[in-house]
């Protein structure tokens, strides 16, 4: 189905997020996960692109799988770093060529191995841009072309400090054509409705879903923060972390307890979806569900 009819039936949208597995272990583990999730019916699954395209073929592979042994739709990530427009044309059309009708459209990282990396031959500096070739694009197996997500930030973009101008460019990537966003994960639901409101102020009116990545270590945590410039942790949480920190299947507890509040508050004030961060694991997301009493995404209802 394409995201347009999916965001257009007026149901609470679910969806997941996977990484391509870099070895034979990790693709077990990971067909083991789509394989435990795909009963809960997402509305979509997503698959993410290494900064400067670093898991490219990865990323293609995982989505033409999954879309020739699943029942489930697949949007990849694709980035302006690291390619030129040939290769942009040449990724979108095998994705046509699979049958993929959406791709969420980003920005991107430069290569962590490249603090000096030149953009001086990338097609696009800015996702707005990626959006318009995407639009643009003659999808032959949809009419409607392709439909196309980008990213939010609830808590602020890393590398843009101006809130103000932040949201002048989220605008410009849904004048140019996106069809929903998605946002980076977050842990204070006051920061998603303080996001959502400057949206609707900004005259943005694309649904916005919510992003969701249950803490499930320590560890996790702390790669949390380097990952996620800028995020924040709230002191309530950070308070429950502490208090179980030696003891790991209670800081999952924690971590997952924490994440299923944020879930219910942000469907009792009617949240257009959620998108959970697996990390290629189901337990956090199927818990999550079974705790809230939703059986498959079919049931939820704005």
């Amino acid at each position: 189905m394409h995201i347009r009819d999916v965001l257009a039936a007026g149901r609470v949208t679910s969806s997941f997020e996977f990484f391509p597995p870099r070895s034979a272990e990790a693709a077990e583990t990971l067909y083991a996960t789509i394989a435990e999730l795909e009963p809960l019916a997402p509305s979509f699954v997503s698959v993410t692109y290494g900064a400067g395209g670093a898991t490219r073929e990865l990323t293609h592979a995982l989505v033409e799988r999954i879309g020739a042994e699943t029942t489930l739709d697949a949007i990849p990530h694709l980035t302006c770093v690291g390619h030129s427009a040939g290769e942009l044309e040449e990724i979108v059309g095998r994705y046509a060529a699979a049958g993929v009708s959406a791709v969420l459209a980003l920005g991107g990282d430069p290569p962590r191995d490249q603090p000096d990396y030149d953009r001086g031959a990338d097609a696009f500096r800015h996702a707005a841009q990626l959006v318009t070739f995407l639009r643009e694009y003659r999808h032959p197996g949809e009419p409607r072309g392709f439909g196309v997500g980008v990213a939010g930030f609830p808590e602020g973009h890393p590398d843009t400090p101006n809130r103000l101008r932040e949201m002048d460019y989220l605008k410009a990537k849904v004048d140019a054509g996106a069809d929903y966003i998605v946002t980076q994960m977050f842990f204070d639901n006051r920061d998603f409705y303080d996001f959502r409101d400057r949206c609707l102020l900004a005259g943005i009116t694309v649904p916005i879903l919510a992003g969701i990545m249950p803490v499930a270590s320590m560890s996790g945590l702390r790669r949390m923060a380097e990952l996620a410039a800028g995020a924040r942790f709230p002191a309530p949480l950070l308070r429950a972390l502490a208090r179980v920190e030696d003891d790991p299947e209670a800081v999952t507890s924690v971590g997952l307890h924490w994440a299923t509040e944020q879930c219910r508050d942000l469907l009792d004030h009617n949240v257009r979806g959620l998108h959970f961060y697996t990390l290629n694991r189901s337990n956090a997301t199927r818990e999550i569900y079974r705790t809230l009493g939703l059986r498959n995404a079919a049931v939820w209802e704005r």
